[in-house]
């Protein structure tokens, strides 16, 4: 055996049709030679085996918020992607680093090192469960050149893509800027915790200037259309609601952890369409590279309008010097809110860049996927990328989290930075 490495009908649908529409139209579709690259096919596909290590070590292990653990699975899938695109003869650009590899690598033993010592980086703590899974994974492939080749690869891909993150800007202690007047961010209820302003400042995995992305200001708070989008999340997204419906309900609740749509969907949709590790590594790594980019572009504009949440502007609208919102100091929302300001939407620009990916990878909108999720109790099913996207823009408002300006903003960014994502990595040699 080969040694151990060390150590409801969202308003503006259209325009979200048209824009998904463009965005498929970024030349990532799959291709029969990747079929035929030499990588196995699923089931038994390493790839998915070790994004299931990774979710245990990232989220049930560390319990990483899903804005923090998006960096990790990048760091991990990047790596795991270069490992087997190395393996497969480079048939597509690196993302970081392009390890040499000799013909009959494993690929399996590329997967397991690669993702085995990027999470060993991450998490030295878990060392003894890591080391389990990787010898038990070596264990499955038989002693000799071909695994001791994989493993080198493997370990090369890592070693570049932890050294390019070191010093990446990831500070977990960071603080929110904090204000007082009128729509100024405030901390929310019921921790009051301040935390993840490390993100505006994080090293983008792809596009070169995070902050180029822009969206235009929140309304005015005098104005029209910030009473009337107060007022409908005030409304509809109330913890005691009475306009909300029970179906609303459970979609507010089923989309309320942003890692349903990239965990599940994303394996789901891996297997049903039994995609060689080479594809799944690809499928992985474009979908939360996209993500990740896309958050620090979000987060960047969060930081800049630090704009105040629903669960402190409603309490507080007395004093925004409109005549048509009226303050309710009782008022919560049906979810918890995130520890972040509001404007634009982390979830819309997240979830967006989840299935902005897939449609370009796939090719196509129409595919269907169903989760279930242990907060609501439920299964949803979904025939199309498009329909869970305005689903979930709406299922904010009706969480209570977000006004519909910061989710039909978030998804104009997602959009925006996934395309650019795309267009730059990932593609064919």
């Amino acid at each position: 055996m080969t040694q151990r490495p060390l150590a409801g009908s969202f308003r503006g649908l259209r325009r979200i049709a048209v824009l998904t529409a463009l965005a498929l139209t970024v030349p990532l579709t799959a291709t029969t030679a990747e079929a035929h690259s030499g990588v196995e096919a699923a089931p038994g596909n390493p790839v998915i085996a070790w994004n299931i290590h990774a979710q245990t070590a990232i989220y049930d292990t560390a319990k990483q918020s899903p804005t923090t653990s998006t960096r990790s699975f990048a760091i991990v899938q990047g790596a795991v992607y270069d490992a087997v695109n190395a393996v497969a003869g480079r048939p597509y650009e690196p993302l970081v680093s392009a390890p040499r590899s000799r013909p009959g690598d494993s690929p399996a033993s590329a997967v397991a090192a690669a993702a085995h010592d990027t999470l060993l980086w991450l998490f030295p703590g878990q060392a003894e469960s890591l080391n389990a899974r990787y010898d038990e994974a070596l264990a499955a492939i038989p002693d000799g050149r071909a695994e001791d080749g994989g493993v080198a690869v493997g370990r090369a891909a890592a070693a570049a893509m932890t050294e390019s993150r070191r010093d990446d800007g990831f500070d977990p202690t960071a603080p929110w800027t904090v204000g007082t007047e009128p729509g100024e961010y405030r901390l929310t209820p019921p921790g009051y915790v301040n935390v993840g302003a490390w993100v505006p400042n994080l090293k983008p995995f792809v596009v070169p200037d995070a902050g180029a992305y822009r969206v235009k200001p929140p309304p005015a708070l005098t104005g029209a259309a910030w009473a009337r989008d107060l007022n409908e999340v005030k409304s509809l997204g109330a913890a005691t609601s009475t306009v909300r419906t029970e179906d609303q309900t459970e979609a507010a609740i089923w989309w309320d952890d942003p890692r349903m749509v990239e965990w599940s969907i994303t394996r789901q949709l891996a297997g049903a369409h039994r995609l060689s590790s080479l594809r799944t590594a690809r499928l992985l790594a474009m979908v939360y590279v996209a993500s990740a980019d896309t958050l620090i572009a979000c987060y960047k504009a969060k930081a800049h309008w630090n704009f105040w949440r629903p669960v402190t502007a409603i309490p507080l609208a007395g004093t925004d010097g409109n005549a048509a919102t009226d303050p309710d100091p009782d008022w919560t929302p049906l979810r918890v809110t995130a520890p972040s300001p509001e404007y634009p939407s982390g979830h819309a620009c997240f979830t967006t860049a989840v299935t902005t990916a897939l449609g370009s990878f796939f090719g196509r909108d129409d595919l269907t996927f169903a989760a279930y999720s242990p907060a609501s109790g439920t299964t949803r099913h979904y025939d199309s990328l498009q329909a869970a996207t305005a689903e979930l823009l709406e299922a904010r408002i009706w969480a209570g989290v977000h006004y519909r300006f910061a989710s039909e903003h978030g998804h104009r960014l997602g959009l925006a930075v996934t395309r650019d994502v795309l267009n730059r990595a990932f593609q064919r040699r």
